[in-house]
């Protein structure tokens, strides 16, 4: 394979967006024949090098040569013309109509102004046969599972004649059945000769069908592997950046600053000398999301959730926090069986969530600090029970001075604040309910040294109090900061749950790349 010609090669990409490099001198090449896998973490540049390959940004410099000869897409429609064609996570068809004309539109055979039905639906059938998917293609597309339209979306690439398939996490939605049926596909382009660029967050995935790996890291390439001679722990490393500490903190006990009493959860200390878990999850799953995942979450604990990106850590709160429904499993609340349908039955459960897209799933930025802070109070109280405005201002001012939020008022739009401090307004949300259990999802993330120091102090302090702690983090060394206990993911199911204590980022990582708890 070594010696084989490119079918694609991109030569010193750099593109820059507002200040920031999204890649810099990335050199890339895909052979015929070949599944060659991207990875990299968040902001590692694998989305802006898909978009550039595929005409949606034009590179500040370097050059992309097609079989030799360089070319320069100025539109995803251009892309797919010179024979690039990518398939995204969201299949980009249309369900209402058949099969046999998703696979064939815009290119369908046709006769002056009408259309030849039984030929289009013969070149259909011929198509998705050819990755052995037998189906009606006269029925609509929205009949099928995603991940046939997924297969769907590979044969409408291929009746363009395409030369570079390029899949973007089009696994991240299947369920394993599903996994296993896209690879499977995969692999019989593969021995046709199709080439083959995969984004995936999947370490099990990339190391069954992958030929190469290119590692990217922070806009710039960190190299290309055989995957034969990379191994998952190798592959991790390149992908942090750094080596793996042997070493790592447990949970600090030091004394820590005082918070309003109206933040500490309403059983106070008692709390978290009592044997029973707060909440238990037993076979938690839904369809593409997470499968068979077992959680105790102690009252006076922190459980900390250490992962790869796309391993299910934020799926999992989703489900805890009733934003998703489980579809498998059962969750008790101190011994009893509750079902979690929606946010508000979390909250009047005494849950509180901080997302991890604070921006749109957290603040709300046309309103105040202070009607920010005071949403999940109001909504456990119901709309029956309205906070007086002098009520709300007084319990706002009280956050606001507890964790230091820097405004001249709580009247602020809350977008005008920076982000450590959007950050300390979601959390004074939730310490205003009392919560007994909070899950924190990359709390932490986007915001300066001592912005983090505060906000996990006063949580910490909490949970030192009697509160339950889910922590979510990308960050191992915080994981082991801030948690009693962590439970590992990969590739949406828990893996290994280990004492923090007894624990370094190399053991964790360890359990990631498929070794033993």
């Amino acid at each position: 394979m070594s010696e084989a010609i490119p079918v694609l090669e991109v030569k010193g990409i750099s593109k820059r967006f507002s200040g920031v490099q999204a890649l810099r001198h990335v050199d890339f090449r895909l052979l015929p024949g070949e599944v060659h896998s991207v990875m990299g973490q968040n902001g590692a540049g694998k989305s802006t090098l898909i978009k550039i390959l595929t005409g949606v940004h034009r590179p500040d410099s370097g050059r992309i040569l097609l079989q030799g000869n360089e070319i320069k897409p100025k539109s995803p429609l251009e892309a797919r013309k010179l024979g690039i064609s990518t398939v995204y996570q969201e299949v980009n068809l249309c369900p209402n109509l058949s099969v046999a004309e998703n696979v064939c539109l815009g290119h369908d055979p046709s006769e002056a102004f009408a259309l030849r039905w039984k030929q289009m639906n013969r070149k259909a059938e011929a198509l998705l046969a050819d990755l052995n998917v037998h189906i009606d293609v006269t029925a609509p597309l929205s009949s099928y599972s995603i991940a046939v339209q997924q297969v769907c979306a590979i044969a409408r690439a291929l009746s363009t004649q395409a030369k570079i398939l390029i899949l973007d996490e089009p696994t991240s939605s299947l369920a394993e059945d599903e996994v296993k049926m896209l690879l499977s596909v995969m692999g019989k382009l593969k021995s046709q000769g199709m080439a083959i660029l995969f984004v995936t967050h999947f370490l099990d995935q990339t190391f069954e069908i992958s030929d190469r790996i290119t590692i990217l890291r922070n806009g710039e390439l960190v190299g290309e592997y055989p995957v034969a001679k990379l191994s998952r722990m190798d592959l991790i490393t390149r992908m942090v950046g750094r080596e793996i500490a042997e070493t790592g903190p447990s949970r600090a006990k030091s004394a820590r600053a005082q918070v309003p009493a109206a933040a500490e959860p309403s059983l106070g200390e008692a709390l978290a000398t009592a044997e029973q878990p707060f909440l238990t999850a037993e076979g938690l799953g839904r369809r593409g999301s997470v499968q068979d995942v077992r959680l105790k979450v102690e009252r006076g604990k922190a459980l900390g959730m250490g992962g790869l990106l796309g391993s299910g850590r934020t799926e999992i709160a989703r489900l805890l926090f009733g934003i998703d429904r489980a579809e498998q499993g059962s969750i008790e609340i101190e011994g009893k069986p509750v079902r979690l349908s929606s946010p508000l039955d979390a909250i009047q459960h005494g849950i509180g969530f901080c997302p991890e897209d604070r921006k749109h799933e957290g603040i709300v930025g046309e309103l105040s600090i202070r009607e920010n802070i005071m949403l999940a109070l109001q909504a456990k109280k119901g709309i029956f029970h309205n906070l007086s405005r002098k009520q709300q201002e007084e319990l706002a001012e009280r956050y606001i001075q507890a964790l230091g939020i820097k405004t001249p008022d709580a009247e602020k739009p809350i977008s005008q604040l920076s982000g450590g401090n959007q950050q300390k307004a979601l959390l004074a949300r939730w310490l205003a309910t009392s919560p007994r259990m909070l899950i924190l999802d990359e709390p932490t993330r986007g915001i300066d040294v001592a912005a983090k120091a505060e906000i996990m102090e006063k949580v910490m302090e909490l949970c030192d109090k009697g509160m339950a702690v889910l922590f979510i983090s990308s960050e191992i060394d915080e994981v082991l900061s801030y948690s009693d206990r962590i439970a590992v993911m990969r590739d949406r199911r828990k893996v290994g749950e280990i004492e923090a204590s007894d624990a370094d980022e190399r053991t964790v990582f360890r359990i990631i790349a498929g070794g033993q708890a």
